[in-house]
This record gives C-alpha cells, structure tokens and sequence, in this order.
C-alpha cells in the first residue's frame, strides 16, 4: 500500500448521548475529544444521538426522538384546516 494516502483505522469510542451507552469499535472517523476506556487507556470519542440501544426499532420501545423539533414543524406546516 502506498504510504500516507490512507486514513487513520484505530479504535475508537461512541458514545450515545441518549443512553449514555459506549461501544469501542474501529473506524477512520476524525475527532478531537477523548476518553478513558475501563482499560485505563485514553481512546478518541464520537457522541451520537441515537445508537442501538436507543433507537426504537432495537429497544422495541415506541419514543418520539426529536431533538430539532421537526415533527412539531411538519405538523404546523401541513396541518389540515
């Protein structure tokens, strides 16, 4: 493989913010935030809002997650007199 060309693979830590669950995997995302892991080692960190212990369809949980307000703005825009 030619040199400096590829991104950087390394493990790294998501957090959904939502749940406050982590998972370590690896990806060539680019961050500035850290965290330390339950190894002790300092690993770069990605929040989330909505991971698989979250999202509805996993959880099997009916919530509405509308952190902008969009449904409220649908439903104003198209409401039927």
């Amino acid at each position: 493989m030619k040199k400096e060309i590829h991104p950087n693979y390394r493990e790294v830590v998501f957090l959904d913010t939502s749940s406050d669950y982590k998972f370590i995997t690896k990806s060539t995302i680019e961050t500035n935030d850290t965290i330390t892991w339950e190894n002790g080692e300092d690993y770069p960190l990605v929040k989330v809002e909505v991971s698989s212990a979250s999202h509805p369809f996993y959880t099997g949980k009916k919530m509405l997650l509308d952190t902008a307000g969009r449904v409220e703005k649908f439903n104003r825009r198209y409401k039927k007199n």
